[in-house]
């Protein structure tokens, strides 16, 4: 696997697996966070994956070397060496439940429209595809979902809202999400999921990890409500 290190700060080395979002990209992605998990140096504080790059976060007080950055440069090239192609087979595949439109999805029409679609139709292409979360940021636990169809793109909106309801799922371009948490935002809105992403006292608190594989999937609001009475 071809790959660049770089220094991020004091105390980080990015490496970067590539230039371009792209299925092969993140693959090696997933495969260095695999590794990652399995093995724990002990030099590492946390790992945070991207679209094209996995940051690797040590502390330099733990470190007794002259040249702490060459030394963890080292140990990373002796960690990429044990890292092994990892299948789409071998990701956790998380079904996502969403009540579309109504006050749960106010730019559910917009979005529609703007593609000379029907709600509908949104609805069925947004439920159709399989995704894949390309990282976690924005929020604690806000998932950056790629694989989206072009066919219901959409700007975001020119005026971002300033409060927007833990749980919701909207669409940035060719990109969907889900809120984890009570946010600010600009994504347009098209429904709500009664799972929670986020959950704090969990360990970990992220329901959704980058490498995962989303499907969404309709419900009705008297499911939702049935759903969401499990977490309250």
């Amino acid at each position: 696997m071809k790959y660049n290190l770089s220094p991020l700060g004091d105390e980080a080395v990015v490496i970067e697996v590539g230039t371009e979002i792209s299925p092969a990209t993140e693959k090696k992605v997933n495969a260095i966070v695999v590794t990652l998990e399995e093995l724990k140096p002990s030099w590492m504080v946390e790992y945070i994956p991207a679209y094209t790059t996995v940051t690797v976060i040590y502390k330099v007080d733990r470190l007794k070397e002259n040249r702490p950055y060459d030394f963890i440069c080292k140990r990373i090239q002796e960690l990429m060496n044990e890292v092994k192609e990892v299948s789409m087979c071998e990701q956790k595949v998380v079904r996502i439940p969403v009540v579309y439109g109504g006050v749960h999805g106010p730019d559910l029409a917009f979005v529609a429209e703007h593609n000379g679609l029907t709600p509908e139709e949104v609805i069925r292409i947004h439920t159709s595809g399989t995704y894949s979360v390309h990282m976690i940021g924005f929020a604690p636990g806000f998932p950056f979902i790629g694989g989206m169809s072009e066919k219901i793109a959409a700007p975001r909106r020119q005026s971002p809202r300033l409060h927007i309801p833990a749980r919701t799922v909207g669409i940035a371009g060719m990109q969907t999400g889900v809120y984890p948490i009570d946010s600010p935002g600009g994504w347009q809105l098209i429904g709500r999921t009664p799972i929670e992403l986020f959950l704090p006292t969990e360990d970990p608190p992220s329901l959704l990890s980058a490498g995962d594989t989303i499907q969404f999937y309709e419900i009705t609001q008297e499911e939702y409500e049935a759903l969401r009475g499990d977490f309250e």
